[in-house]
């Protein structure tokens, strides 16, 4: 797949430093090699929509694909409208840590911070 395109357009989802410093973390803890972390947008969540994110080895034909410090970053063409400006933040605490999804076109978000509607 030619990404050259994709990688040349304004990124649909930025990282901060903490998100990336920990998904670089869980490359080497995990060995990923391939692919990269896709985040994308599903139906369902306490407010209509909810955030996923994973480790994916296949880029799709219609995938937007963007590279932060060595990171590949994948988004599917139907999450990009809702996650376009977002910032992809990672916030440790007592518990451990999780990843925020900082989304500007949320209208409103549920009470866990995983789900939203537009």
């Amino acid at each position: 797949m030619d990404t050259t395109n994709a990688e040349t357009q304004t990124p649909v989802i930025t990282l901060s430093e903490a998100a990336l410093k920990e998904v670089k973390r869980l490359i080497n803890v995990q060995g990923f090699t391939e692919g990269g972390l896709r985040l994308g947008v599903k139906g369902g969540g306490c407010s209509g929509l909810s955030y996923t994110i994973n480790f994916d080895e296949k880029i799709g034909q219609h995938d937007q694909v963007h590279e932060f410090d060595g990171v590949k970053v994948i988004v599917d063409a139907k999450s990009a409208i809702y996650l376009q400006g977002t910032q992809l933040d990672f916030q440790k605490d007592l518990m451990g840590g999780n990843f925020k999804f900082v989304n500007p076109n949320a209208d409103k978000t549920c009470g866990c911070g995983e789900s939203f509607s537009a």
